[in-house]
């Protein structure tokens, strides 16, 4: 006759084994409201993923707009994303009436606003995310005469060599010559570092090196446009126009 301990053996035996063999046993199928709600879910995630924009692409276009300009010599990577994902990258900026233009022969990728059908005039130009830069009539002047040594160089060495540098002590006196002696050569030098160091912001320039000199970066072939230049001229003759009626009213 079995005792007491025998029957919850017994007992803890057949609990087991019905617990090992439920997993073998058919689970009743998930209701139709369940599965629809699992598919409704799964739809959702795959449409968020997919609607990602490509992790490279979103690098290229955080550092244009960042930086406004990509170099192949200094980003070289990312210059590479820009241009085999160009299309990509203006339909990625076009909301935001941004675009992206490649020199490949300089080896750049830079920022520029999208105009529409209808420009506004130029003076009353404004866009949400892209600060106007206004430059002065001595950094316009320098940006010119930056710009002749660097085409010079091209025109000697071809057009994306690259290493375009020029020293400070040639920029001194290219300067004078339109804006005049201060008297102090210490005080023309620090004017032109202190140009310099201005222009390294807008991507124009690198910082002196050791023999205080500054390499040209090509973005300056395209902000040294033709109308920039023309606006510059204007602005020199109307300065030596008015000192020149501030003279004779001196001599009257």
């Amino acid at each position: 006759m079995a005792g007491v301990f025998d029957r919850i053996v017994k007992q803890q035996g057949v609990d087991k084994t019905s617990e090992e063999e439920l997993p073998d046993q058919p689970r009743e199928p998930a209701s139709a409201h369940q599965s629809n709600a699992l598919d409704a879910a799964g739809e959702e995630i795959n449409s968020e993923t997919s609607a990602r924009t490509d992790l490279k692409l979103r690098e290229v276009a955080q550092e244009l707009l960042r930086m406004g300009l990509l170099e192949e010599s200094q980003r070289p990577q990312l210059y590479r994303a820009a241009l085999v994902a160009m299309e990509r990258l203006n339909v990625t900026l076009e909301p935001l009436d941004l675009t992206a233009r490649a020199d490949e022969i300089r080896g750049l990728v830079f920022l520029a606003v999208r105009h529409g059908d209808a420009d506004a005039p130029q003076d009353d130009w404004s866009h949400p995310l892209v600060r106007k830069q206004r430059l002065n009539l001595e950094q316009t002047l320098l940006v010119a005469i930056l710009r002749q040594y660097f085409i010079a160089y091209e025109q000697e060495a071809g057009t994306g060599a690259g290493d375009a540098m020029v020293a400070v002590d040639e920029l001194i006196p290219q300067m004078q010559v339109y804006l005049g002696e201060s008297g102090s050569e210490a005080r023309e030098r620090t004017r032109v570092l202190q140009l310099l160091d201005q222009l390294k912001g807008h991507g124009l320039v690198s910082a002196p090196d050791s023999h205080e000199r500054v390499a040209i970066r090509p973005m300056i072939a395209h902000l040294a446009n033709p109308e920039n230049l023309t606006a510059l001229l204007y602005e020199l003759k109307a300065r030596v126009a008015a000192e020149s009626s501030d003279h004779g009213e001196s001599a009257s």
